[in-house]
């Protein structure tokens, strides 16, 4: 069975319809389930092509004048020399920094090289800092990631793990999609199935709104591979833990 969802935007002048399977296990789908317990119902981000249709500088004129509505209709008064700037600021924030992974032109190009020093062994990255926004708030999700690998031929240059994360990260998320994003398009990059990736982090959504837990954090993790096998597993875990 499949439920379907219609996104109109009217700003847009466009209609986008997608639709996900529904669980065998329920017998009848809740949206609030969805959003309240951070659910993701898709291991790609869902873009709409007419997005792509519309230059950055319209995107932020249509954001900074909707965003100066819903701080009006909030109460706030634009008059204001602190707050008549805002949408604008919001607007360019969400297209240059905070969802600039919406944007495929901005996926960092990842320069291959030889393996000539011949490492066969496991490459870890650790404690990769990562700023990204739950899908489903649009408040902050933070934390550290963890990146492994093991060449097949080819290596890849340290600082592009780190902006492979960060690019991924740069959209509306969920984390379980953000780690499965980042180990795909590594073992594509690599061309190796040995690819492990670890992230743990914090959400807003739960620590500043709902259940209001500060201590809490959620850990997610992505095995292909040599990673898969118990022994790697547990080399890789204790080099995180060294």
């Amino acid at each position: 069975m499949k439920i379907h969802f219609k996104l109109k935007l009217d700003f847009m002048k466009f209609n986008e319809t997608f639709s996900y399977n529904k669980p065998e296990t329920s017998s009848e789908y809740n949206f609030d389930e969805v959003v309240y317990d951070h659910v993701s119902i898709s291991i790609e981000t869902l873009i709409t092509k007419a997005s792509f249709d519309i230059s950055n500088e319209k995107k932020k004129e249509i954001i900074s004048e909707h965003f100066k509505v819903i701080m009006e209709t909030l109460g706030l008064d634009l008059t204001d020399d602190s707050l008549k700037g805002t949408p604008h600021r919001v607007a360019k924030m969400y297209v240059e920094e905070i969802f600039s992974g919406l944007d495929p032109v901005n996926k960092p190009k990842a320069a291959l090289f030889e393996n000539k020093y011949q490492y066969n062994e496991m490459l870890v990255e650790k404690n990769i800092t990562f700023y990204s926004n739950c899908e489903h708030h649009f408040v902050p999700i933070f934390g550290k990631a963890h990146v492994a690998y093991m060449s097949s031929g080819k290596v890849i240059g340290l600082s592009k793990i780190n902006r492979i994360v960060d690019y991924f990260a740069r959209r509306p998320q969920v984390q379980e999609r953000l780690t499965n994003q980042i180990g795909n398009d590594l073992k594509e990059i690599l061309g190796t199935e040995d690819v492990a990736v670890i992230i743990d982090a914090k959400h807003l959504c739960v620590s500043s709104r709902g259940i209001k837990d500060e201590t809490s954090s959620t850990t997610t993790s992505f095995y292909s591979g040599k990673f898969k096998n118990d022994n790697t597993k547990k080399e890789l875990l204790h080099y995180l833990n060294s």
